[in-house]
């Protein structure tokens, strides 16, 4: 099955379970329109749901495709980059490019860089916080469905490595998120007027966030 939507052709996908009571429609990063229904839903019932709700999967597929571009590339503090691969063990920056030697490892590469921004940012915001918490320690590793984890109990605050590619703002925001958890450890309205108290503007990059 195919949906077509801006001279393209998305596959869609069907899955049926025994365990599926409803019938949901979702687009993934691979942009296949993936529909998981009851194994008793008719074919003739999915193709219904899927024309009732066009409009929604193609805002789903809009969506994710922004996603795509905001991740194809080399990016590092907000800005994309052409690569170039050079001999050697280097990356260094010249305009809108970046040479990367044959030799790097671009995740270390990007780790090492981590390491010193993330804590740079860390004490600074936890200096000018408004309220007096406990220091925390920081963790730094790749996630796929959060940009940063508190743990309140051992006071350690994990961020994922892939804000190294954004605009330092979103970095400081994750970060007085997560000092937040150190007063309250749920997202109740006193969660968000704490972060609202250290970052007025924090629902502006929460918002823009959504697109990475």
């Amino acid at each position: 099955m195919q949906l077509k939507y801006n001279n393209k052709e998305y596959e869609i996908v069907v899955e049926k379970k025994r365990s599926n009571k409803n019938t949901y429609i979702r687009v993934k990063k691979d942009l296949k329109v993936r529909v998981t229904t009851s194994i008793f839903t008719s074919n003739f019932t999915i193709n219904r749901l899927i024309k009732d709700n066009y409009k929604s999967i193609c805002n789903m597929i809009d969506k994710e495709e922004i996603k795509v571009r905001n991740n194809n590339g080399f990016f590092y503090l907000g800005k994309q980059y052409v690569i170039i691969h050079v001999d050697g063990a280097k990356v260094e920056f010249s305009g809108d490019i970046v040479y990367i030697g044959n030799d790097i490892d671009i995740d270390k590469w990007y780790k090492n860089k981590a390491k010193e921004l993330f804590k740079e940012r860390l004490d600074y915001n936890y200096n000018n916080f408004s309220r007096k918490i406990p220091y925390p320690k920081l963790r730094i590793r790749k996630m796929t469905t959060r940009w940063g984890v508190c743990n309140i109990k051992t006071h350690v605050i994990t961020l994922n490595l892939e804000l190294i590619k954004r605009d330092t703002k979103y970095l400081d925001y994750v970060i007085i998120h997560e000092l937040s958890h150190l007063i309250h450890g749920d997202h109740s309205r006193s969660f968000w007027n704490l972060v609202r108290e250290n970052l007025s503007d924090y629902k502006k990059y929460r918002d823009e966030m959504k697109e990475f």
